[in-house]
């Protein structure tokens, strides 16, 4: 075992100012107090800790290429990761590509407006580059797996990822015995990065051209299972997008004239069309499924890489999480939710009639549903108010770690207005229902300030099985719908009455808009996923490392004892004990504060 080593330094030999180099040595000594395996990397103590799997999370992902190389990237990135930060608030990262192919990177947990400020920005140098906004699923939520991720070889590569792996054992034991590249971080968006490179690295050529960079992403898509969108930047070379065969994430790109004048256009690459209309990219188009794009400043080349498959967007995009001011392939996020407060309204007046129940009022449930509440309300003519008044400042409590964390920020995020519900039968309307954490306490709200009736009306579908391709949603058994009826899941969360969007209501609503979508991804709905491998193991196993117990405990974010490693196994209990390592300047090799290679400008006080 090699000792742990006495001093934090960069890379390429920088010294850490006093007080950093203090920090960091009281971390190494608590480093020495918990049993685990160590290796020196370039002067740094690297954690490992065992892990079963390897997940993503669900996130915001960017790229931009500006024809004159002189002007940098990184104002215009930070201010589209901005606009891409309601797909994630745990985490964010920026790394542009500067004269003679140099990376520099600055990421962190954080909010995009926390982690990047003047003096930041101003560091990262470069007319090209990538960033990406996460929240965290299983695992870890460390900073060490704050994206774009980073790998030396071959020709220096970063890559920002939204999505899921769902093969990840298999690609695990390939990187392990054939293409021998570790994997640091229990992150599959750093080992869908080394795959791609190891498929790179098969080239041998000193350079390559954009037939070996096509060949690559197609061997990749025959090696991978899941859903990924993806932007890579090739040192030096430009920027390529991809996205899986059957296009579940979404991922669409622009173009504009060049800000520095002249012929030549600026590139854009972003998960939702909002960040095109901010920046004046104008023409917006969507990367298909099984496609891979590449951008130089000599040009643009496109191929469909990957053979045909069903195209299922998710429809939870549509119902949740994208801006509606976004267009996802073809569809109006705005339109598809008029739509699904519209056919809603049709259930609504139907169970309603059945009950014999009768509304006073139509309330929201802010931000979400508030267009599809309008039109229900409008088609329903009844009054819609605002009852709920929302804190902006609190996260998504679905996506909080902790039940009783998500309990105490539901009050802290809404607060009733007793003039709207007091003695009056309320409909309220909300997106969808995830655990009923929120639901229950947003009705109890209702019926603190005098509300006589609440009823819930959701625009999805009930939502009984979990997600595997990159939203973070609960296990089975915390669903509030699985295995209940809607008498039961209305008992659950307190209401008088739930009522449902019918699943045939939500595709019409969203296909409408865009006929040639025949399939979408509704398995949080159905339970039929539609990559396949998807089997009774694989979700207990997803199950086991998104529960909120594993979830605590899992902290520095290594890979450990796999089959066909070494490693020290780290029992639960020392993995509580570490804890308390600050990951800063020890840490993973793609840590938020010390990237082998590659200099985190971030800088913690």
């Amino acid at each position: 075992m090699a000792a742990a080593p006495k001093r934090c330094s960069g890379p390429e030999g920088r010294k850490f100012g006093s007080k950093r180099t203090d920090r960091c040595a009281r971390r190494l000594e608590r480093c020495r107090k918990v049993p685990r395996a160590r290796s020196r990397i370039a002067g740094r103590c690297v954690h490992r800790t065992p892990h079963k799997s390897l997940l993503s999370t669900m996130c915001g992902i960017l790229g931009l290429l500006l024809h004159d190389p002189t002007i940098d990237a990184a104002s215009e990135i930070c201010e589209g990761l901005a606009l891409l930060q309601h797909r994630g608030q745990d985490a964010c990262g920026i790394v542009t590509c500067g004269p003679k192919g140099r990376f520099y990177q600055c990421k962190a947990n954080g909010m995009v407006r926390d982690v990047f400020d003047a003096s930041a920005i101003t560091r990262l140098v470069g007319g090209m580059g990538v960033g990406h906004v996460r929240y965290p699923t299983a695992g870890s939520s460390n900073h060490a797996e704050a994206q774009p991720f980073y790998v030396n070889s071959p020709y220096g590569i970063v890559m920002a990822h939204n999505g899921n792996l769902i093969n990840t054992a298999n690609l695990l034991h390939y990187m392990d015995a054939v293409a021998h590249r570790h994997i640091n971080t229990t992150s599959d968006s750093e080992l869908l990065l080394n795959i791609f490179a190891d498929n790179l690295q098969k080239t041998g050529k000193f350079r390559i051209n954009e037939e070996d960079i096509f060949t690559a992403v197609g061997g990749l898509m025959q090696q991978v299972k899941g859903a990924y969108a993806c932007v890579a930047m090739l040192a030096g070379f430009g920027i390529i997008a991809f996205r899986d065969p059957n296009g579940i994430r979404p991922l669409g790109m622009g173009s504009r004239k060049a800000l520095g004048g002249g012929n030549g256009k600026d590139w854009l690459f972003a998960s939702e069309s909002v960040v095109a209309d901010a920046s004046g990219f104008l023409e917006w188009e969507d990367v298909h499924p099984g496609e891979a794009v590449i951008i130089t400043r000599n040009g643009v080349s496109r191929r469909q890489v990957s053979k045909p498959a069903t195209f299922a967007p998710d429809i939870f995009e549509y119902v949740y999480f994208a801006r509606p001011d976004s267009v996802l392939d073809g569809v109006s996020v705005y339109r598809s939710r008029m739509a699904m407060g519209d056919a809603l309204a049709e259930e609504v007046k139907r169970v309603l009639s059945e009950h014999q129940l009768t509304v006073d009022v139509v309330i929201p449930v802010p931000d979400t549903s508030r267009v599809a509440a309008l039109n229900l309300a409008q088609k329903l003519q009844l009054p819609y108010r605002e009852g709920f008044i929302k804190n902006r400042y609190v996260g998504r409590t679905f996506i909080m770690p902790g039940q009783q964390m998500r309990k105490k920020n539901v009050r802290r995020k809404l607060n009733a207005m007793a003039l709207e519900f007091s003695g009056k039968n309320v409909l309220i309307v909300d997106d969808s229902i995830v655990r009923g954490t929120t639901s229950k306490e947003i009705i109890q709200m209702a019926k603190d300030v005098g509300a006589k009736k609440v009823i819930v009306a959701s625009c999805a579908p009930p939502i009984r099985h979990v997600n595997v391709y990159g939203i973070d949603m609960p296990s089975r058994t915390e669903l509030v719908a699985h295995n209940r009826s809607n008498e039961e899941i209305a008992s659950a969360i307190g209401a008088d009455l739930v009522i449902f969007q019918t699943l045939s209501d939500l595709v019409a609503s969203v296909r409408q808009f865009n006929p040639s979508l025949d399939t979408f991804d509704c398995s949080v709905f159905t339970g039929e996923y539609v990559t396949g491998g998807v089997d009774e193991t694989y979700l207990k196993s997803l199950e086991d490392l998104r529960a909120d117990n594993v979830k605590s405990r899992i902290e520095l974010g290594g890979l450990g004892t796999m089959e066909g490693k070494g490693g020290g196994a780290v029992t639960h209990a020392q993995a509580k004990e570490s804890r308390e390592i600050d990951m800063g300047c020890s840490g993973p090799m793609n840590g938020a504060d010390s990237t082998v290679g590659l200099h985190n400008s971030y800088s913690l006080s």
